[in-house]
């Protein structure tokens, strides 16, 4: 089994600024820079010229808005996973964990999403758009697929999106009240990052500054107690990265250590 890298950049449905489609690009272009190496924190070489564990199968090509879109992103995430492949993709809008996550639930039973974010991505609807990038995780919820989602960072739970919240029984970690720790998990996990979980002073480069949050240290902490617990990672996503307001690309620098981790924490994964 191997792992595959697919940029997936889809900004249609970015509710405030768009930019995002962009970050795919950008995140490769950190990871390929030299200015920083291809080893893990634990220690694993995943530099492409010498480890066969992972490849990138490039770009989807998205046309098209809604459920033309939806479609286009499930079908190219379901036949890079047709294979037995665990699938890391860079997007992009928070949309796209929707399809990603469709094409996972295809194959895989009882799914744990483990969701890093400054919002909750829970409203029924935004300004009439239920494709929202602030939507994703209401649509997931709906179909019924998934067995738990455990939120992390969250600092922007307002009335509609708690109802939704306890509607579909999220775990709703505050960050004001979280002590770094991540739950329990058991059995399949799906790992999604919205790059805006980090605190702005972190990673600038994102559409919605939410003062407050995580740090790099923090976040990456987090994904290493993934890594050492009872769970199998069968996926994950990278997401909201804005090249459009990032600082001589320090948030494509974070993005780029996230990703690698990330990727590092599905090679170790697969069988």
């Amino acid at each position: 089994m191997t792992v595959k890298l697919l940029g997936v950049p889809y900004d249609a449905h970015s509710s405030f600024l768009r930019g995002p489609a962009l970050a795919p690009a950008a995140i490769r272009a950190a990871l390929t820079c030299g200015a920083a190496n291809w080893c893990t924190e634990n220690g694993r070489d995943l530099d492409p010229a010498t480890n066969d564990d992972w490849s990138d199968i490039g770009d989807v090509e998205v046309s098209g808005t809604g459920d033309e879109a939806v479609t286009t992103i499930r079908l190219a995430a379901s036949e890079a996973i047709a294979d037995g492949s665990h699938l890391l993709s860079l997007g992009g809008d928070h949309m796209v964990t929707w399809p990603l996550v469709q094409a996972v639930t295809d194959r895989v039973d009882g799914l744990t999403i483990v969701h890093f974010d400054a919002h909750p991505d829970l409203y029924d609807s935004l300004d009439g758009d239920r494709y929202s990038h602030a939507c994703p995780f209401a649509r997931i919820m709906e179909e019924g697929k998934v067995a738990r989602l455990v939120q992390l960072g969250i600092r922007t739970l307002n009335p509609h999106q708690r109802e939704q919240a306890d509607r579909f029984g999220v775990e709703v970690h505050e960050f004001r009240d979280w002590d770094g720790t991540v739950p329990r998990l058991t059995g399949p996990v799906y790992v999604t990052v919205d790059l805006d979980a980090l605190d702005p002073a972190f990673a600038p480069g994102v559409s919605h500054h939410e003062p407050g949050g995580m740090s790099t240290r923090q976040l990456l902490d987090a994904i290493r107690q993934i890594g050492e617990g009872d769970a199998v990672v069968v996926g994950a996503d990278l997401v909201e990265l804005n090249p459009t307001r990032d600082i001589d690309d320090v948030s494509a620098m974070v993005a780029a250590k996230i990703a690698r981790e990330l990727l590092g924490l599905l090679v170790e994964s697969a069988p």
